[in-house]
C-alpha cells in the first residue's frame, strides 16, 4: 500500500482545502448532473464487482490450497449452493469460481468504460461551458476592462489554462473513482484480517504525514507557472502582432531575447516544481514496499492467517500499490495546477470588475441633437481627459473634432456609441439620457471606422458584410465602389472570396481603411464617427474616398476627427479640443478668422508664414 490511501486519500478528499481549492470546478457539475451522477454510479458498481471478485478469488486460492477443506460460505443459501455449488465437488466448484471471476472482471470492466465515457463527456462539458461563461465575462466588461488586462493573459486562459483545468478535472474524477474501489480494498483487508489491516493505517499514515509537507510546497510553486505562462502568451502575442514594426526597426535581436528570457523563464519555474513533485511518488514507492515486506513476514512468522487467506490479502495490498501510487501522482499534479484555477477563479469573480450597464429604451433613432452637458471623463478617477466638455451635436450635419495629439478628440467620440461613460456630467440623445438606451438598438444605428482599423481573418467579402449579414450582393459592390475599393478587390486572385490573412495583413494600410469604411457604408448609419478615416490613404484615394464621404454624410450626422484639415474643411461646426477642453468652436472659415488655435494649426500643415501684422 501507498502512502496515500489510509488515511492519505481518504484525509485529501475530507480536507476543506482540497474542496475549497477546486469548488469552482466542483460548482459546475450542475450544469451536467446526470452524466456526473451516471459516472458515480458506474464507477460504485465497478468497485463493488471488484469486492465480489475478491471474495471469488479466495475461494478460488482455497480450492487451490486446501481442496479438502469445509467450502467457503457466504450465508445465502441459494446463493451457495445453486452459484458456489458447495454440494458439489471440488473440481467443479473450482470451475465454477473461475467462470465467476471471468464474468465478475468482464462487468467490472464494462461499468468501468462506461463511467470513464461519462467522466470524458462531462470533461468536454466543462470546459466547453467555462469557455463560454468567461465570453460572457469579457463581453459583459466595457473597453477599459481590456485596456487594463494584457491580451496575452487572456488569450493564455482560454487556451493553456483551460487544458489545464480540464486536466484538473480528469484528475479530481481519477481520485472520486479510484477512491470507490480503495474503499472496497480496506473493507476486504479488514474482513481478511483486522490486526493487519490496523497495522498498515499506522505506518502509512505515518508516512502520509511526513508527504503532505511536500505537496504544499509543490501548490505553493504552482502559482509561478501561471505567471509565467501569461507572460510567454503575452510576449508571443506582441511578436506576431508586432512583426512588422520589429523588422521596420531592426530590433529582431532585442525581440529574441526577450522572447527566449520568458520561455526560459517557463523551464525554470517548471524545474522548480519537478525538483519536488516528481519525489514524492519514487519516496512512496520505497518506504511503501519496505512497510509490505515487513508486515508478510510478521504475518508467516505468526501464522496469523491461513495461506489462501494470507493470499488474499497480499494480492489486494499489491493491487493498492499501483493504483496509489497514481493516486500520489494525481494529488501531486492538482498541487502544480492551483494556479490555473485561481486564474480562472479571478477572471469569473465579479467584485473586482465594472460592468457595462445597459438601458432599456429602444433607440427610435437621432431627431434633433445629441448633447454633451459638462461632460469630464478619465480612465484613471485621478487623471482626467476630458473637462466640462459641453457640445451639441445636430442631427444630419458634420462636425469636426480638430486637435493635437492626446487632445481628447477619440475619447470624445468614443462617449456617442459608449465605449465608455462619462465620469461625470451627461450626455443625451433628443433629451434622453444615453445610458437608458438599448445599447445594441444604439449601435446598429451607428457606424464608426476608425484609425486603427481591424480586419478579420476571412474573405473581402465577410469582412465588408460584418455586421450586416442581411446585404445582398449588389449592395456589397456597391458599398465597395463607393469605398474606392471595387477596382482593387476585383484584382486579387478571388476577388471578393480572397482570405485577408491576420488582421489583414495581405492587404496594404490603404486597401485595409477602404474595405473598413466599405464595411461603414454597407451598414447605411444615422450617425457615422469617422476617427483619422482617410489617416492611411494616399492623395489620390483620400479626394475619392472623401468625395464619397460627403455624399454619404447627406441627411446623416457625421462626427468626424482629422490631422488633415483638407478633409473636414466643409464641416458644420468644427470643434476645436486642447487638453480635453474646448478651445474653439464654428464653422471652418469663421474660425481662420478668429486667428486662434484652428489658424495655427491651418498655418503649420498648409505652411504659411505669417505675416508681419499677424
Amino acid at each position: 500500500m501507498d502512502s496515500k490511501f489510509i488515511p492519505s486519500t481518504v484525509k485529501i478528499l475530507q480536507s476543506t482545502s482540497f474542496w475549497q481549492n477546486n469548488r469552482l470546478i466542483l460548482r459546475e457539475f450542475k450544469h451536467f448532473r446526470l452524466v456526473a451522477i451516471l459516472a458515480v454510479v458506474f464507477s460504485v458498481i465497478s468497485a463493488s464487482l471488484e469486492g465480489f471478485g475478491l471474495g471469488f478469488l479466495l475461494v478460488f486460492l482455497q480450492s487451490l490450497t486446501t481442496p479438502g477443506a469445509e467450502p467457503v460460505q457466504t450465508g445465502v443459501e441459494w446463493f451457495d449452493i445453486l452459484i458456489l455449488g458447495i454440494n458439489a465437488s471440488a473440481n467443479e466448484r473450482l470451475y465454477r469460481v473461475s467462470a465467476l471471476i471471468v464474468i465478475t472482471t468482464c462487468m467490472r470492466a464494462l461499468f468501468n468504460y462506461l463511467g470513464q465515457l461519462c467522466i470524458q463527456f462531462s470533461e468536454v462539458s466543462l470546459v466547453d461551458n467555462f469557455r463560454k461563461r468567461i465570453f460572457e465575462q469579457l463581453e459583459a466588461q466595457s473597453l477599459s476592462y481590456f485596456g487594463q488586462k494584457k491580451s496575452g493573459e487572456l488569450i493564455n486562459t482560454l487556451t493553456s489554462e483551460m487544458e489545464r483545468i480540464r486536466q484538473i478535472f480528469g484528475g479530481i474524477a481519477f481520485l472520486t473513482t479510484r477512491s470507490f474501489t480503495l474503499i472496497v480494498y480496506s473493507i476486504s483487508l479488514f474482513i481478511l484480517s483486522w490486526k493487519l489491516s490496523i497495522v498498515s493505517i499506522l505506518l502509512f499514515s505515518l508516512l502520509a504525514v511526513g508527504l503532505s509537507t511536500l505537496n504544499k510546497q509543490i501548490r505553493e510553486r504552482s502559482f509561478a507557472i501561471t505567471t509565467a505562462n501569461d507572460n510567454f502568451t503575452s510576449r508571443t502575442l506582441e511578436f506576431v502582432e508586432g512583426i512588422r514594426t520589429i523588422h521596420a526597426f531592426s530590433t529582431q535581436e532585442f525581440e529574441r531575447k526577450r522572447y527566449y528570457q520568458a520561455s526560459e523563464k517557463i523551464v525554470d519555474t517548471w524545474k522548480r516544481v519537478y525538483w519536488i513533485s516528481l519525489v514524492v511518488k519514487p519516496l512512496a514507492e520505497s518506504i511503501a514496499t519496505m512497510i509490505l515486506i515487513s508486515m508478510i513476514i510478521v504475518a508467516i512468522v505468526t501464522g496469523l492467517m491461513k495461506v489462501s487467506a494470507l493470499l488474499t490479502f497480499f494480492f489486494v495490498l499489491f493491487r493498492i500499490i499501483p493504483m496509489t501510487q497514481d493516486l500520489n501522482g494525481v494529488v501531486a499534479f492538482l498541487s502544480t495546477q492551483a494556479g490555473a484555477v485561481e486564474n480562472i477563479k479571478n477572471l469569473l469573480k465579479p467584485d473586482d470588475k465594472i460592468y457595462f450597464q445597459n438601458g432599456k429604451l429602444k433607440f427610435p433613432g437621432l431627431k434633433r441633437s445629441i448633447d454633451l452637458i459638462s461632460v469630464d471623463f478619465g480612465y484613471n478617477p485621478n487623471q482626467r481627459i476630458l473637462h466640462d466638455v459641453t457640445l451639441s451635436i445636430e442631427q444630419g450635419k458634420m462636425t469636426a473634432l480638430v486637435g493635437s495629439s492626446g487632445a481628447g478628440k477619440t475619447t470624445l467620440a468614443d462617449l456617442i456609441p459608449r465605449f465608455h461613460d462619462a465620469t461625470e456630467g451627461s450626455i443625451y440623445i433628443d433629451e434622453v439620457d444615453i445610458r437608458k438606451f438599448e445599447i445594441n438598438s444604439l449601435r446598429r444605428r451607428i457606424a464608426v471606422v476608425s484609425q486603427d482599423t481591424f480586419i478579420f481573418n476571412t474573405s473581402v467579402w465577410k469582412n465588408i458584410a460584418y455586421g450586416t449579414p442581411k446585404a445582398t450582393e449588389s449592395q456589397i459592390r456597391e458599398a465597395a465602389r463607393l469605398a474606392n475599393a471595387l477596382e482593387f478587390i476585383l484584382e486579387m486572385p478571388e476577388g471578393f472570396n480572397t482570405q485577408l490573412g491576420d488582421r489583414g495583413i495581405r492587404l496594404s494600410g490603404g486597401q485595409r481603411q477602404r474595405i473598413a469604411i466599405a464595411r461603414a457604408l454597407l451598414r447605411n448609419p444615422e450617425i457615422l464617427i469617422l476617427d483619422e478615416a482617410t489617416s492611411a490613404l494616399d492623395s489620390v484615394s483620400e479626394r475619392l474616398i472623401q468625395e464619397s464621404l460627403e455624399k454619404l454624410s447627406v441627411g446623416r450626422t457625421v462626427i468626424a476627427i482629422a490631422h488633415r484639415l483638407s478633409t473636414i474643411a466643409k464641416a458644420d461646426k468644427i470643434v476645436v479640443l486642447e487638453q480635453g477642453k474646448i478651445v474653439e468652436q464654428g464653422k471652418y472659415q469663421e474660425l481662420l478668422e478668429l486667428k486662434g488655435k484652428l489658424w495655427q494649426y491651418h498655418q503649420m500643415q498648409y505652411e504659411i508664414r505669417p505675416t508681419s501684422d499677424s
